[in-house]
């Protein structure tokens, strides 16, 4: 009951910050004022005139993809070489080494695409300036990176020019990430998450053993972590660790963050379209498959391991992995939003979970859309939405039309192009993996279980998420090189994408609604939304998720 009433009070708040913060986000990018104008106005002008930005100009598609990369790439060249010359910098107490080289790729690639998949010990591998200006500030730049996309998504669906860049980026910085981070941080602080410069601390226990407690600037670095849908963990344990999650207060600061982003992008767009009608729709059918993705997985922990249970003859929850101060059932309302979020932060095991929550997690990253991730999430959603128009539209013979545009050939095209470069970077060396069970994988529990470990791997570098079954043995050279190309290949083929489908809609003129127009703000269509999402997803990878936790599954159940 107290688990019930947890994750209640968690989405409740949820429920009511969304059109806050909703509302907030659509004025910072339409330009209209805002609560915090007379503070950060000069800031922003400031940067504007040091980076040579000119907030007024209007980028075309070409130069706005082009300034993506090229700002990608010149973040992650800056990144990688502040990680491999880290002995040689300061603030690194515990004088530790650089990396191999291609531990390094993987990390600055993971962090600079909003992956955050870490194939290494945070707290032995890199020092606190590695953590702070090299991962820190990636989880500021990616982050915002995202939430540009997916604004000049919007803008280009509801009849807009893309915008600039470089403005979007540095509004999403200034006046969206670091506020609430630094709010966060200090409230971090205040409940015990440490925020210092000073290394491992090593004291003498009881029983006198030696015991070595590391330290760090966590609390600014924990916060960005979660509002940018960063998820990479100061500590190894991520949010497990007590000094980045002490307790249940900042358990649940921690999962409202994770979640209210993405969230309120939706009721962003119901700002920039006119329509908040269909912006909720679309935010109660994300909500109602996050609830029952949720159910699913709380109850299948809550009912426990069935070996188990017929061993010590009543049924009792799975507790193996499950972080005890908060609970089997906000751990799993934590796994649930950490997948469907896309932002990997874990404050529990995975790898522990029973095969319904490993379903749950696999399939909220094959959807990308299940709040999804920064900004891309939202794009997702639409990429959906205009495919449902489109398939619908043909059903019954009416015109496919979004928002008064129609969708013709290459808006279609560009949609299925999203679609499926996801699963092709997933199982294609997801099966060349497993080909290879003792050079490549890495399995540490053969099986099926095997099977979901290297699917979640790859699918979570796709997904620019981050999170795995962590039982895998994933820090060797190809898992850093598959996994690295995976994730770019995630990022920036559904961004490109993306960007053009909006330039394209953006270019379109508008036609006039006639009897023929398909509504896309009722229950119906939002409902066969749902249908087809789901039926899409189930095609493309039922499969693996068979091979996986449902077979995984059938095989517990059956005593095997």
């Amino acid at each position: 009951m107290q688990s019930v009433l947890q994750i209640v009070i968690i989405l409740g708040i949820v429920v009511l910050i969304t059109p806050i913060l909703g509302r907030y986000i659509a004025n910072v990018f339409l330009e209209q004022s805002t609560i915090f104008d007379s503070l950060l106005n000069p800031i922003e002008n400031i940067i504007y005139v040091v980076c040579g930005v000119n907030k007024k100009q209007q980028m075309t598609v070409g130069q706005y993809i082009k300034s993506v990369l090229v700002s990608n790439f010149i973040m992650g060249i800056s990144a990688y070489v502040l990680i491999s010359f880290q002995q040689l910098l300061p603030w690194n107490p515990n004088n530790l080494n650089a990396p191999r080289w291609d531990t390094i790729l993987h990390t600055t690639i993971s962090f600079l695409t909003n992956t955050d998949q870490q194939h290494y010990i945070p707290e032995t591998t890199l020092s606190h300036f590695s953590q702070t200006a090299a991962l820190g500030f990636l989880m500021f730049t990616s982050a915002a990176t995202g939430l540009a996309v997916g604004i000049a998504f919007i803008r280009g669906l509801t009849g807009r020019k893309l915008g600039n860049f470089y403005t979007d980026i540095i509004r999403a910085i200034i006046r969206i990430l670091l506020p609430i981070s630094i709010i966060g941080a200090i409230a971090l602080v205040a409940l015990g998450v440490p925020e210092t410069l000073e290394g491992t601390l090593v004291v003498k226990t009881l029983e006198g053993r030696t015991q070595y407690i590391p330290r760090g600037p966590v609390a600014s670095f924990e916060m960005i972590k979660m509002i940018g849908q960063n998820g990479g963990g100061f500590f190894a344990a991520n949010s497990a660790h007590p000094f980045e999650n002490p307790n249940s207060v900042s358990n649940l600061i921690e999962a409202i963050a994770m979640i209210i982003i993405p969230a309120s992008l939706i009721h962003s767009y119901g700002v920039f379209a006119n329509n908040l009608k269909q912006s909720w729709l679309l935010f109660w059918m994300v909500f109602l498959i996050f609830v029952i993705f949720v159910w699913v997985t709380v109850a299948g922990e809550m009912q426990g391991n069935y070996l188990a249970n017929q061993i010590v003859g009543i049924e009792i929850p799975n507790l193996e992995g499950k972080e005890m101060r908060f609970g089997v059932g906000e751990t799993g309302l934590w796994a649930v939003i950490t997948a469907t979020t896309m932002t990997g932060a874990v404050n529990g095991m995975l790898d522990s979970f029973m095969p319904q929550g490993i379903f749950c997690n696999l399939s909220s990253l094959f959807l990308q859309m299940v709040w999804g991730g920064q900004g891309t999430g939202t794009a997702n959603l639409f990429i959906y939405l205009i495919l449902t128009v489109f398939i619908t539209g043909l059903m019954v013979g009416k015109t496919p039309e979004f928002l008064g545009r129609k969708i013709e050939q290459r808006e279609i095209f560009l949609a299925s192009a999203i679609l499926l470069i996801h699963p092709i970077i997933v199982l294609v060396p997801s099966a060349i993996a497993l080909a290879y069970p003792n050079s490549l994988s890495g399995i540490s529990n053969p099986g099926f279980h095997g099977i979901s470990q290297v699917v979640y791997e790859y699918a979570s570098a796709a997904a620019n998420n981050g999170s795995g079954l962590e039982g895998l043995q994933d820090n060797t050279l190809w898992w850093n090189l598959s996994s690295s190309l995976t994730i770019l290949l995630g990022r920036y083929v559904p961004i490109i994408a993306m960007l053009l489908l909006a330039s394209s809609m953006s270019n379109k003129s508008t036609v006039p609604q006639t009897r023929g127009t398909l509504r896309t703000d009722s229950v119906m269509f939002t409902s066969i939304t749902a249908c087809l999402t789901m039926i899409l997803t189930l095609l493309t990878f039922f499969p693996v998720l068979v091979l996986g936790p449902v077979a995984e599954g059938l095989n517990l159940v059956s005593g095997n």
